[in-house]
């Protein structure tokens, strides 16, 4: 029996080995999923753009303030804090809140999200003048979403009405395009009007120029936010790829791996060159690449410390920010 037991686990090892990815199973649902998932809701919803993942300078600290996402739409834009908290949850005196879960007596404690986003709109108003595209005085709207389906409220009246729990975000219907009505419109009272088109496009560009976190997508779906630190692997594999640096290049593409059997599998590597011009570049600028299979992305995650590495087998797509 011990000999049927132990044949079994190497089988699995192997099969687990060739056919999935150890650093790809590994990879739970994250934060970043969330506000992908949220962005992709919201433009379907709104129209416009989500800009996910920005790193705004602020001028008074010297550093860059992480804003998870604005949406940009005609006449409107929308600074959002998604909040991906699960368990029972409340607000305590000093405007934070405090998380807990329902089997767990552990408690999560974090700042007041309402004042953080608040604090972050200015920090990207004064971001925007400097770049010449001073917004008129309240354009900027905040909102915090709390996405997770395990959320629930501890005395639902004591949340501000610019926190979005997950029953009302449930509840958030298609709005016509030409009409401001529901969550968005409550943040535009008192006869905005929608800005000209100019100014919607150049507002749009800084945005999608601004800073943001590099973004390593997974295959199923999943999204990281980070740092893009290096490749890893044999030294034709990393010459080859010697190109793919944040200043020349701002986007990469995994294409399907050509077999060669399992020890010799490779994988096109395509990127474009950066054009600040543009949002990207023509099929006929993509440069191509042909790696092993094994060849890693070393990614170190949002605000942390913490450093992966994925084969590139596992990955399907990488942006870089400026």
């Amino acid at each position: 029996m011990w000999v049927e037991i132990i044949c079994g686990l190497i089988i699995y090892r192997l099969f687990r080995r060739f056919f999935y990815d150890d650093d790809l199973l590994d990879v739970e649902t994250t934060d970043s999923d969330s506000l992908f998932s949220v962005a992709a809701r919201l433009e379907k919803l709104y129209g416009g753009k989500a800009y996910v993942g920005l790193r705004i300078p602020d001028a008074d600290s010297g550093s860059r303030q992480t804003i998870d996402m604005v949406l940009v739409t005609k006449g409107e834009a929308v600074v959002i804090s998604i909040q991906n908290l699960s368990g029972f949850v409340s607000i305590d005196g000093d405007g934070s809140w405090v998380s807990a879960g329902r089997s767990s007596h552990k408690t999560d404690r974090r700042p007041d999200p309402v004042a953080e986003v608040k604090r972050q709109v200015a920090i990207l108003e004064s971001y925007l003048e400097q770049r010449g595209a001073p917004l008129p005085e309240g354009y900027l709207s905040y909102r915090v979403i709390c996405p997770n389906p395990n959320f629930r409220t501890m005395y639902a009246d004591h949340f501000p009405p610019e926190v979005l729990t997950y029953d009302q975000w449930l509840q958030l219907k298609p709005e016509p395009k030409s009409l401001f009505s529901g969550w968005i419109k409550g943040a535009f009272r008192g006869g905005k009007k929608e800005m000209q088109e100019s100014m919607h496009q150049n507002l749009n560009f800084i945005i999608a120029t601004a800073p943001t976190w590099d973004r390593l997508e997974l295959k199923g779906d999943k999204y990281l936010l980070g740092e893009f630190l290096e490749f890893k692997g044999k030294h034709d594999d990393v010459q080859s790829l010697k190109n793919i640096r944040r200043s020349k290049i701002n986007r990469l593409v995994i294409q399907k791996t050509s077999m060669f059997g399992l020890a010799h599998s490779k994988l096109q590597v395509l990127y474009s060159p950066r054009d600040y011009r543009n949002e990207g570049a023509s099929a006929s600028e993509w440069n191509e690449a042909t790696v092993r299979s094994s060849t890693e992305v070393v990614f170190q995650l949002q605000e942390s410390t913490k450093v992966r590495k994925f084969k590139l087998s596992s990955v399907s797509s990488m942006s870089l920010s400026a």
